[in-house]
């Protein structure tokens, strides 16, 4: 392997891993690193710059989220030029679902990077959503919009972009559910109540009911969690009636 020149002379040996890294997840040099480094800062760690504002990744991770945004619109607005904005807009939503973005940083591992005071095994899933994000959102200060299109072309629209897989996709089975009841004119309630039980995290159970009946029961350690795990398991007891109208 052919290292950069001056990379270890210029940077502590954790600097010039950290480059490697990087440089191999983004397919390009990145040319200031401390911009993608801040991209994976925890604000545990509990830094600040030299004006005393506070340094981690979430204005990045805001910055990424604008960014991924209009790139894929503008990937959907060519790709399917007879799509509405309604259609654009929900497969948009599809490509860059929670669910998704935390999928595309499992893939790339991005947790290796993050710099925090936390135990990683201690964060939830969106930590690695949020750094994707936050990933996205460096490439574009350091590199600018082409590098920016480049990167997300390669690592999420050719792996995991299928405009036919997508249409068939639910996001939110809950969303789902709803949509269907209301048009159906059926009552609805999603009964949420704590139910730590023996667990060590808190947790929350609901019951789906349906015009009075109970439809399907889920716990999970959120409120929304429980609700959506709940939602899907009424989806697909009622999946013939749902499809169908």
């Amino acid at each position: 392997m052919v290292f950069p020149k001056n990379i270890f002379n210029s940077h502590p040996k954790e600097d010039g891993d950290f480059f490697l890294g990087i440089q191999h997840i983004l397919g390009f040099k990145p040319k200031k690193l401390k911009i993608y480094k801040k991209a994976f800062l925890h604000r545990s760690a509990n830094k600040r710059d030299n004006e005393g504002n506070p340094m981690n990744y979430e204005r990045l991770e805001f910055l990424g989220d604008a960014m991924l945004g209009t790139i894929i619109s503008h990937y959907l607005y060519k790709q399917v030029p007879g799509g509405d904005e309604g259609y654009l807009t929900k497969m948009r939503s599809k490509i860059v679902s929670r669910e998704h973005l935390n999928e595309l940083g499992k893939d790339l591992n991005l947790i290796q990077f993050v710099e925090s005071r936390i135990p990683k095994s201690h964060f939830g899933d969106n930590i690695h959503g949020n750094v994707f994000e936050a990933l996205v959102g460096a490439i574009y200060l350091d590199r600018g919009y082409k590098y920016c299109e480049k990167f997300i072309q390669s690592r999420v629209i050719e792996p995991y972009v299928d405009i036919e897989q997508l249409e068939g996709k639910v996001i939110s089975y809950k969303s789902l559910v709803i949509e269907w009841c209301q048009k159906q004119k059926k009552s609805f309630n999603f009964d949420v109540y704590e139910d730590t039980g023996k667990d060590l995290l808190k947790h929350f159970a609901v019951k789906l009911s349906i015009e009075e009946h109970v439809i399907a029961k889920a716990r999970a350690t959120s409120k929304k969690k429980a609700e959506e795990r709940a939602s899907k398991r009424a989806y697909f007891a009622l999946q013939n009636k749902i499809d169908k109208a």
